[in-house]
Formats: structure tokens, C-alpha cells, sequence
């Protein structure tokens, strides 16, 4: 369960007001503005409130939480705020309200005049039912039940749609490309948008120069345009942050691109990409990114809960997904993000809720649950019959041909370790490894042994991150008799440029003659003993 009491606004509030919120946000240019609702459906604002973004009715700012009355009783389904800041709302009944600044037109009542509190926008919305809103700086979007997309507000470089630049007042429904498409999920940059469509493509319109519309060029467009670059892949889930964007297929892959200039789309360096480049391919199922127009930070979450930060992360360039010790990617925007700000509308889960992942993961080596054990060493590890027949073709067949309801419930390994055994059934409950290079090893010899090949990538993954001067040669020699190319590869270039240090360690000369002789020869050729 989140903390909100990790944002700084929410010390403000007392024992007992935090423990009454369901939902919340935190926004502003400062993060100094909150919103939160109650169990009781109950709507609260504090904060400083500029352009009036709090919707109390005033320009006065306030530390202490004020109930918006006008929204009592109202369950919320989406939240969106501006720049300016401008604050969308949506209803389980499908209204949209809007209030804060309004200098373009962005709360789409048709005028300008700052929204001092709640305004219900109807203006082209009649019968139509709002299920999700998304904010830019100073233009909007919201998305129907129906799977249309409204537009309006700020439109110098095209954001909002239309096929100009002027801007636009009320709510316009996107067409062009859009039309006849059913939409399912939107996102906003600073000046620029996005939506998925049912069947998974990606379109984007608005200012492109950053490439952050990921059509391959950096020219703005004033229509959406699909990204022909994610063809043949089924997008899930957008994000939007400043400047850049990020997509989830639904496979669990992770695509980036648009502005790099803090590290934020994680591609190791800090050059800018005009189309999608995947990203995180070593790491296991992505179920969650997290991105915000008013940030340079992303994040992600793994199937087995581990959570990556990078970008802008107070202040430092991290220019590679960094694995943290939170279990939200809202944690990630409440310490590291510049501002603090939100990137949804948190909602407070049950202590008790799992996901069907964590779920899984939690009832591995279980006695209780389990109906079956390996004996490995003298040491028993319990499992369930029908988890290793779902995720594993060797003991899918295994159960298929031997076994039967009257065998045994223990088998026995004899060829494997009890720490590498343990960790490829872990493996097959979580989709991660955590084991130190050496270890790796020989999970890489039952991977190959099994033939998992995606836990033949994670092995060849942990020791090339583990490899040192100590055991680079004893790794080379494992990669060699595993038949890992890439990691041979690897192994020998980094013996090759540590050549003075790893022919001084006993594992050099402790390995078989003839691969002695081998590495030498080809070290020879690559010039390595010319001095």
C-alpha cells in the first residue's frame, strides 16, 4: 500500500484524515496542490492554489484540507491536471468537471475566464459518457465510453487535433485518422497527444520536435498520426512526460521514445529518438510505466514487483533503468520526481490485495499448498504440480508421460545444486533470478539442460553484470561449455582487456590445457600478447 505521507503536502493532515483517503493526487508546479477523496466519497483540497486550481471558490490559499461541496457524493474515475494548473474530472457516471486556469480555453466552457470552482463541461458531451481525461499545459482530452476522443484548449502546435493551430474553445471530437476507430486509453504530453486504439495501435498529434510523436521525423502534426513503427505489436498502455513517451505492449515489452536529454528513456545514453526504441530487453515482464507531462522521470514495474526509475531523478540524469527498493511506481514520482507531482490518481488498496503475480510468488515453497516436492541435497522445496506444467515444457511432459496419481509426491535431483535448483523453480513462479555470477553458471547448464532459453538470457545477463578480473576466466570457460555465444563473446573481450590481471589469478591457471591453449592462440590473434 502507498504512503501519501511520502509527499510533503499530506504531513499537513492528521492521523485520522490520512486514514479516511481512498483516492488522491498531488499537482502544481511546485507539487504544492492536493485533491483527495474520502471512503466517504467526499471531495478535499490544500494547497497554494494558483490560477485557482484548488476550486474553492477563491484565489486563497490553505493548509488546511476544504471540502468542495459540489462534489460530494460524486465517485471518481479519472483525473487530469495542467500547467496552469487546469484540473479534469471524470464520474463513474460519466460527467466531467473542470475548474483552474483557463487562458486557453483549456476548461472547454467556451471562454477564458479562470474557473474559480467545479464547472460541469457538457458543450458537445451530451449523452456521452467520460470515462478517461488527459492534460497537456494548456489543452485537453477525454475519452468516451464509446471510444471517442474530445479535444480542446491550447493548440499552437497542433495538440489539439483539428487540423489547425487556432485554438479551440469547447470540446471537439478528433476524427481524421481516429474516425471509425474505437479508442481505449489517452495520454498528453506537454504540447502533444496520444491515444491506443482497441486493437492496439498507437497515433500521436501535436508539437514533435523532440520526436516524441515517434514517427520517425520531428515535424508537428496538426492530425493524429499512427505510428507505423509499433506495427504488428499490440500496445496496451501509453504514457506521456514532458517531452517523451512510453509504450507497453502485450507481451510486457517496453518501447521509448522522444526527448532523451535526462536519461529518460532509459537507452543508456541521452540522444533523443524519433521513433520507438525498446528498451529494459533484459529485464522480465514490464505490467506497468509511468510517465507525466510536468516531469522528465519514468518509471516501470516488473510482473514480480520490482520497480525501475530513470530520467530526471531529483536533479541527476539516470540514463539506464535503475532498480529500486519501492513497490509502486508512484513511490518513484513522490521521492525522486521534479516536482513530486502524481502521475494518476492514486488510489489506497487493501493491505491484504495481491496481484495474481504476487500471489504466485507468495505461495513458493510453500508446505501448505504445495503438492509436490524436490529433494535436492537432503533439502525439500515444495511446489505445485500445476504451476511447473503451465510454465515449463520439460515437466509438462514429464507428468504427461510418467507420472500418475499413485507416484510418490517427492522426486529427487542428484545432477543440480539445491540454491540453482531452488532458484529455476523460483524462477518459474516469478519470471526473475537472483543469483550472484557464479551460481548463474549453473542455472545456465540446467536452463540449457531444460532448454528455457529465456532463462538461458537472464543467466547470460546476471554474469555479464557479475563478471570480475577473479572469475572472468572461470565464466568464459562455463560460457564455452553451455554453447552461449554472446556471453563467450563477452567473456573472452573482457578477459582479452584485463589480460594482465586475470593471467595472474589461480582460475587462469587452474583451467583445462587445451582451452589454455586455446584462448591463448586466439588472444594471439587479436593482438593481445603483442607487448
Amino acid at each position: 500500500m502507498v504512503d501519501v505521507s511520502k509527499w510533503p503536502l499530506f504531513t499537513l493532515l492528521s492521523t485520522q484524515e490520512l486514514a479516511s483517503i481512498r483516492q488522491a493526487c498531488i499537482f502544481g508546479a511546485s507539487a504544492n496542490e492536493a485533491i483527495y477523496i474520502t471512503h466517504d466519497d467526499e471531495v478535499y483540497v490544500l494547497g497554494l492554489n494558483c490560477s485557482n486550481c484548488l476550486g474553492i471558490g477563491d484565489s486563497q490559499s490553505t493548509i488546511v484540507p476544504k471540502k468542495l461541496d459540489s462534489l460530494t457524493g460524486k465517485k471518481l474515475v479519472s483525473l487530469s491536471y495542467g500547467s496552469g494548473p487546469h484540473v479534469l474530472l471524470a464520474t463513474q457516471e460519466g460527467e466531467l468537471y473542470a475548474w483552474g486556469h483557463n487562458g486557453y480555453s483549456q476548461l472547454g466552457n467556451g471562454t477564458t475566464n479562470q474557473g474559480v470552482s467545479p464547472i460541469l463541461v457538457t458543450t458537445n458531451l451530451q449523452n456521452k459518457r467520460v470515462t478517461e481525461v488527459a492534460c497537456g499545459s494548456h489543452h485537453s482530452l477525454a475519452l468516451t465510453h464509446e471510444g471517442e476522443v474530445f479535444a480542446w484548449g491550447y493548440n499552437n502546435c497542433g495538440q489539439v487535433g483539428s487540423g489547425s493551430t487556432a485554438n479551440q474553445p469547447t470540446p471537439r471530437k478528433v476524427s481524421n485518422s481516429l474516425q471509425n476507430k474505437v479508442m481505449v486509453s489517452i495520454a498528453c504530453g506537454q504540447t502533444s497527444s496520444m491515444a491506443v486504439a482497441d486493437n492496439g495501435e498507437v497515433y500521436g498529434w501535436g508539437y514533435n520536435g523532440n520526436g516524441q510523436l515517434g514517427l520517425g521525423n520531428n515535424g508537428n502534426q496538426l492530425t493524429p498520426c499512427r505510428l507505423i513503427a509499433l506495427q504488428g505489436l499490440c500496445v496496451l498502455q501509453i504514457a506521456s512526460g514532458y517531452a517523451h513517451s512510453l509504450a507497453l505492449t502485450d507481451e510486457g515489452l517496453l518501447y521509448a521514445w522522444g526527448a532523451n536529454t535526462y536519461g529518460q528513456l532509459g537507452t543508456g545514453n541521452k540522444s533523443n529518438q524519433l521513433s520507438p526504441v525498446q528498451v529494459m530487453t533484459e529485464k522480465e515482464r514490464i505490467v506497468e510505466i509511468a510517465a507525466c507531462h510536468s516531469t522528465h522521470t519514468s518509471a516501470a514495474k516488473t510482473q514480480s514487483g520490482q520497480v525501475f526509475m530513470w530520467g530526471q531523478c531529483r536533479g541527476q540524469p539516470i540514463v539506464l533503468p535503475h532498480l529500486t527498493h519501492f513497490s509502486s511506481t508512484d513511490d518513484v514520482f513522490a521521492c525522486f520526481a521534479m516536482p513530486s507531482v502524481m502521475w494518476r490518481l492514486l488510489s489506497m488498496e487493501h493491505d491484504d490485495f495481491l496481484t495474481v503475480a504476487q500471489s504466485l510468488k507468495k505461495e513458493f515453497d510453500n508446505p501448505e499448498t504445495s503438492d509436490l516436492k524436490f529433494s535436492v541435497n537432503g533439502k525439500y522445496i515444495h511446489v505445485h504440480k500445476a504451476v511447473l506444467k503451465i510454465r515449463c515444457e520439460h515437466f509438462r511432459s514429464m507428468f504427461q508421460s510418467h507420472w500418475n496419481e499413485d507416484m510418490k509426491e517427492v522426486i529427487e535431483i542428484d545432477q543440480f545444486s539445491f540454491p540453482v535448483y531452488r532458484s529455476f523453480l523460483e524462477f518459474l513462479y516469478t519470471d526473475s533470478v537472483d543469483l550472484p555470477p557464479e551460481d548463474a553458471i549453473g542455472l545456465l547448464d540446467l536452463a540449457t539442460s531444460y532448454c528455457e532459453n529465456r532463462l538461458k538470457k537472464l543467466c547470460q545477463h546476471i554474469i555479464k553484470r557479475g563478471i570480475t578480473v577473479e572469475n572472468a576466466f572461470s565464466l568464459l570457460s562455463a560460457a564455452i561449455r553451455y554453447d552461449a555465444e554472446d556471453l563467450e563473446e563477452f567473456c573472452f573481450k573482457f578477459c582479452v582487456n584485463h589480460l594482465t590481471e586475470v593471467t595472474q589469478t589461480a582460475a587462469f591457471w587452474q583451467i583445462d590445457g587445451n582451452m589454455l591453449k586455446e584462448f591463448i592462440c586466439r588472444a594471439s590473434h587479436c593482438g593481445a600478447f603483442k607487448n
